[in-house]
C-alpha cells in the first residue's frame, strides 16, 4: 500500500497537546515544581514537552531519513544507527517510506512493567516499493535529561526485530494470473474444451500486459541467514474472470457433434449480455466471434422491429406473392411458395422475402432500416474483452439493395455473436453490448449501457417470434415449450440456386442463441434442429 498523501512528514512540526496531568500541580507555567520530602520541601525541575511531541518529531524524520534529526532525540543511540536504518529500508527494497502516529491508537500509553516516566507510543509505516507494506509499530518513550527521548532497539523498527534478526523482500517469478469460467473453473489450461481455449488466447491478446510473467514478492523474517517465518505473502495476481457457462459450454457442444460443414453456436445470458458460450467446429478459425456472413432471414427480426415501429401491426394483411420485382431485380420466397394474402405475422413466421423486400422500400427509405439496425447494434464497435467483428449495415444505394438489405442478403454482414445479441435484444427489451470479461478486469471500463427497445417493438415480436416455432418455417422441428426465434438461409455465391449459408437466432427466457452452419443450405433443416437440441442438452 502506497503511504498515505497529503501530508509531508519530513515538514511536520510537533504539535502541542494539553500537558498530561501530574501527581502533583504545577506551579504557574514555571519550571520548578514542590514536592514535600521528609525534611522540607525539594524543588524538582519538570519534564519538558510530551511524549507524542518526541514521537511525532521522530516519525517525521525518519519519513524524511533525517538520521541525524532521529539521533537527537535518541537515548544512547548505536554507532551504526544511520547504518542500520538504511539497511532497514534496503532490505525490504523500499523506494520511499512514511511514518505517522495514527490517533486515537497512537497516544502515549504504559503498562504495568514500564517503570514511572516509561511508555509506549504506537505508529503506523507504509513502504512503497517492491512489495508495498504497512505495518503498525512502537516507540518506547522515557524520560530523559529533562525532555522524552526514544528509547531505541530494533523492535522500534519492527516489533519482530532484535539484534541478529533482519526482514527481507524475496522476490520470484510466479505463474500468470488464471483465467477462470463464471463458476471459478480454471480454463487456461490445455485440457480446456478448444473453443474455450480460443477465447482465452483472444483474451490474452486482448489484454497483454495482465499476461507478462509475473514477479511476486513476500517477505520473510531472517535471523542471519535463517529463515524463521514469512511475515507477509506473496500477492498472487486475482484470476480473470469470465462469464462463460462450461454446462452451457458442454450442451451446445454436443448440438453440434455429427454435423459435417463447418458450424458455430454462441449463447448470451439476455438480460446482462453475458457470453455464456461460444463454440466453433471444427476449431481454427473462430467464426463465432470473428466470422462474417449474411445473416439471411434472421435479420428480419430488424426489419420487423423497424416496420412495427413505424405501425404496421402483427394482424395487418399484408401480400406474400412467390416472386415480385424490386427495382428491376426479381425476388422471390424460397422453394417460390405463393401465401397469397396473410397477417404481417404470418409473413414473418413463413419468411416472406417477397412481402419484407416490398414493404422495406414502401416503408422503410431514407435510411430508417439503417437507423434501427444501428439500434441493434449494426455499425457499432463491440469490445467483450476478445477479438470480435462488428455487424455490418452499408447504406442502400437504390431500392433493390434496400430489398436486399431488409433480407439479409446483399452487402449486410453479420456475425454469429452479433445475431445472438439481436435474439437477445428481443428477450430482454434492449440491445446490450455483450461481453466475455468481467468489467473489472478491463481498464477504464465502463457499465455496457443497454439501449431499450420501444415497448410496442419488444411485444411484437414476441408474438411474431414464437410463431416461427409454433406455425413457421421450424414448425417441423421439435423445440422445448417457451422457445422463440427465426431462421434464415442466406445465399452467397451466383448460380440459379446458389449455396446458402444455415441460420436459426432465438431465445428462451433468459437465454438467447444463435446457430450457423457454413454452406449447410435451409435454416429449418439444418441450424433449426441444432439449436433445438442445444436447448434439450441444457441442464
Amino acid at each position: 500500500m502506497a503511504p498515505q498523501t497529503g501530508t509531508n512528514y519530513a515538514n511536520l512540526r510537533p504539535e502541542q497537546p494539553p500537558r498530561r496531568r501530574r501527581r502533583w500541580p504545577w506551579i504557574a507555567a514555571g519550571l520548578l515544581v514542590p514536592v514535600v520530602a521528609a525534611g522540607g520541601v525539594i524543588w524538582a525541575l519538570r519534564t519538558e514537552g510530551s511524549p507524542e511531541q518526541t514521537a511525532d518529531a521522530y516519525l517525521a524524520a525518519w519519513s524524511g531519513q533525517d538520521y541525524a534529526a532521529m539521533r537527537e532525540l535518541v537515548v544512547d543511540p548505536p554507532a551504526d544507527f544511520e547504518r542500520r536504518h538504511r539497511r532497514f529500508l534496503a532490505d525490504l527494497k523500499a523506494t520511499r517510506a512514511g511514518f505517522h502516529r495514527p490517533e486515537p491508537s497512537g497516544v502515549f500509553a504504559r503498562s504495568a512493567a514500564d517503570g514511572d516516566g516509561d511508555g509506549v507510543v504506537g505508529f503506523v509505516a507504509e513502504l512503497t516499493g517492491e512489495h508495498d507494506w504497512r505495518y503498525s509499530g512502537g516507540l518506547k518513550l522515557v524520560e530523559s535529561g529533562r525532555t522524552w527521548k526514544v528509547a531505541w532497539t530494533p523492535a522500534a523498527l519492527h516489533p519482530l526485530l532484535k539484534e541478529g534478526r533482519s526482514l527481507r523482500v524475496i522476490t520470484e517469478q510466479g505463474d500468470p494470473p488464471r483465467v477462470v469460467a463464471a463458476d471459478g473453473t480454471t480454463i487456461s489450461t490445455p485440457d480446456a474444451p478448444g473453443s474455450v481455449q480460443q477465447l482465452v488466447e483472444g483474451i490474452k491478446h486482448t489484454f497483454p500486459d495482465r499476461f507478462t510473467t509475473p514477479r511476486h514478492s513476500r517477505i520473510d523474517l531472517y535471523e542471519g541467514n535463517k529463515v524463521l517465518q514469512t511475515v507477509v505473502k506473496p500477492g498472487a495476481k486475482r484470476p480473470l474472470q469470465t462469464t462463460i457457462d462450461l454446462k452451457v459450454h458442454r450442451a451446445g457442444a454436443r448440438a453440434l457433434e455429427g454435423v459435417s460443414k463447418p458450424r458455430s453456436l454462441v449463447a448470451l445470458r439476455a438480460s446482462t449480455g453475458e457470453i455464456l458460450a461460444a463454440i466453433n467446429a471444427p476449431g481454427g478459425f473462430n467464426r463465432a466471434l470473428l466470422g462474417k456472413y449474411p445473416p439471411g432471414s434472421t435479420f428480419k427480426v430488424v426489419t420487423a422491429s423497424a416496420l412495427v415501429a413505424d405501425g404496421t401491426e402483427p394482424a395487418q394483411k399484408v401480400a406474400c406473392p412467390a416472386e415480385r420485382n424490386i427495382g428491376g431485380f426479381p425476388f422471390h420466397n424460397a422453394g417460390y411458395e405463393d401465401f397469397g394474402t396473410l397477417s404481417f405475422r404470418d409473413a414473418f413466421a413463413h419468411s416472406c422475402n417477397t412481402t419484407f423486400g416490398e414493404l422495406a422500400v414502401a416503408e422503410l427509405n431514407g435510411g430508417r432500416l439503417g437507423e434501427v439496425a444501428e439500434s441493434f447494434g449494426f455499425g457499432v464497435p463491440i469490445t467483450p474483452g476478445v477479438p470480435a467483428v462488428r455487424a455490418e449495415f452499408p447504406d442502400p444505394k437504390d431500392d433493390t439493395d434496400l430489398a436486399s438489405a431488409a433480407i439479409g442478403q446483399g452487402r449486410v454482414l453479420a456475425s454469429p455473436l452479433n445475431m445472438a445479441s439481436v435474439a437477445a435484444a428481443i428477450a430482454s427489451g434492449a440491445y446490450i453490448p455483450p461481453r466475455l470479461v468481467k468489467e473489472e478486469h478491463i481498464p477504464d471500463a465502463r457499465p455496457s449501457q443497454p439501449r431499450p427497445l420501444e415497448r410496442g417493438v419488444v411485444a411484437a415480436l414476441r408474438k411474431l417470434m414464437p410463431a416461427v416455432v409454433t406455425d413457421g418455417t421450424a414448425h417441423a422441428v421439435r423445440f422445448p415449450a417457451g422457445t422463440a426465434g427465426k431462421t434464415g438461409t442466406a445465399e452467397y455465391g451466383s448460380g440459379k440456386e446458389p449455396p446458402a449459408h444455415s441460420w436459426f437466432i432465438g431465445y428462451k427466457g433468459d437465454l438467447a442463441f444463435a446457430v450457423v452452419v457454413e454452406g449447410g443450405g435451409a435454416g429449418s433443416a439444418v441450424a433449426a434442429p441444432i439449436a433445438a437440441r442445444f436447448l434439450d442438452a441444457l441442464p
